[in-house]
């Protein structure tokens, strides 16, 4: 039978995905990943670009929508309570399920009653109370994938790390298309008209992604804590120090150090680095944010939007990803990383052609068919060059930092997309966010050329 370090390689080398599938069935660990990527993956189109197609059938301005979109902001800035997750403990919760299992089980809970409470809230009536719901969603969401991240670290040896990362992403991807497509396809179910907005065709879609959540709080429940040293959280220290000194010293070792090992391999470098990461995703994230609203503002009816943009469109993010991968694994990292930015950028382009043709069909498969290629590879790409800068003795604190940092920048400017729209138009607002991958293409060549990865030291 095929070991699990076997099947790790055969993935890197590109001929694992049967292996993949055989460990799904067959290695309860990976199925656990696959079914926590997918808990992981439902809350954020939910809060995202699924809310924004809401928000647009509902009458709100773009504006407001682009504004609201700085709810997502909570996965920007998730390193700032990381190493609480990391280290902090929730008193009887952690004593019955342990450190991590604990903090899961609690925000699982809370996001059902996150997403059902947003169901029951129209925003043509209560739109500061959706809003309010859809941060607490996407704060508890961020949460949620800090303890997951932690998990899949500490629940298997380093070489089934490739494995389970495989499998969460699976489960991610078939999450998404679950709160996008599947929420559209639902309310266009129940939606007696399409020409009028109605709540309750939502209410149901949204309640049914509620119910989905029960997919990662029962692989919770019935999955093992992992086996690692707990003496760090700050609730089960005890001894002579005084209160003051044991945080302090959970401080020290769960915040500071992560920081001061990057900037120690970096140095002055760091900067450019950080720069780079946060500026890598902008041009798709701020196009990102006003895509639905863009679709309904041309007339794409939800069935539309779900089949072309929400499942053809993962496939071929899927499939971009699969490419990506195997280019970064024939060329490496930085040359797939500078090509998967060119690409991500120049296909914005395809908009505005689809915005001169209007409501066009097939124009909208091949746009969102290429858009979502090039995206795949710059991931694929991305989430290697991320990986290669950390250091797996602070994978979880410095993995959030980055991953963070990632979407931070973008996102905020993305709020103010609905504004440029509304001041430029729609071909050149698409045209503008092609221009925001030029400078990305200049950091990727000076980190190529100064700040190649440097490997951790233990």
């Amino acid at each position: 039978m095929t070991s699990s370090s076997d099947t790790a390689d055969r993935l890197q080398d590109g001929h694992g995905w049967r292996d993949l599938l055989y460990h799904l069935l067959h290695d309860a660990r990976v199925l656990r990943l696959f079914l926590l990527g997918f808990s992981s993956g439902l809350p954020l189109l939910l809060v995202f670009g699924t809310l924004s197609y809401w928000l647009a059938e509902a009458g709100i301005d773009r504006s407001t929508i682009g504004h609201i979109s700085w709810v997502a902001l909570a996965y920007g800035v998730k390193w700032v309570w990381s190493p609480l997750v990391d280290r902090l403990g929730l008193g009887a919760l952690t004593r019955k399920l342990g450190r991590r299992r604990g903090w899961l089980l609690l925000t699982q809970l809370i996001l059902i009653g996150g997403i059902l409470g947003m169901a029951l809230t129209d925003p043509a009536v209560s739109l500061e109370r959706l809003v309010w719901l859809a941060l607490l969603v996407a704060f508890t969401s961020a949460t949620q994938d800090i303890a997951i991240d932690a998990y899949r670290i500490e629940v298997a040896e380093q070489r089934m790390q490739g494995l389970l990362a495989s499998a969460y992403t699976l489960g991610y991807r078939l999450a998404m298309i679950s709160a996008s497509a599947g929420v559209l396809w639902i309310a266009a179910a129940f939606d007696p008209d399409e020409k009028t907005y109605q709540h309750v065709p939502w209410m149901i879609a949204y309640s049914a992604m509620a119910a989905l959540m029960c997919v990662g709080m029962l692989t919770t429940l019935f999955s093992p804590e992992p086996d690692v040293p707990t003496g760090d959280s700050v609730t089960e220290r005890r001894g002579s120090a005084s209160l003051f000194d044991r945080v302090s010293a959970w401080f020290v070792a769960a915040v500071a150090n992560p920081f001061v090992d990057f900037f120690r391999r970096y140095g002055v470098l760091a900067l450019l680095i950080l720069t780079l990461i946060a500026c890598y995703r902008m041009s798709d994230i701020v196009l990102g944010v006003i895509t639905n609203v863009f679709y309904q503002n041309m007339g794409f009816t939800k069935d539309e939007v779900a089949s072309a943009s929400k499942v053809y469109g993962v496939i071929m993010q899927l499939a971009g990803t699969a490419l990506g991968g195997a280019a970064v694994y024939r060329f490496g990292v930085m040359p797939i990383l500078f090509i998967g930015g060119l690409l991500s950028a120049a296909t914005n382009l395809l908009f505005s052609v689809l915005a001169g043709i209007g409501h066009d069909y097939w124009w909208l498969i091949a746009v969102v068919g290429m858009d979502n290629l090039s995206a795949g590879v710059a991931t694929a790409a991305f989430i290697a060059y991320l990986s290669s800068l950390t250091n797996v003795m602070y994978s979880a604190t410095q993995y959030a930092l980055f991953s963070s940092l990632m979407v931070l920048l973008p996102k905020f400017f993305g709020g103010f997309s609905g504004d440029l729209v509304n001041a430029w138009g729609y071909p050149q607002f698409f045209t503008f966010t092609a221009l925001l991958g030029v400078p990305v293409l200049v950091l990727i060549a000076l980190a190529w050329r100064y700040a190649p990865p440097v490997p951790a030291r233990a």
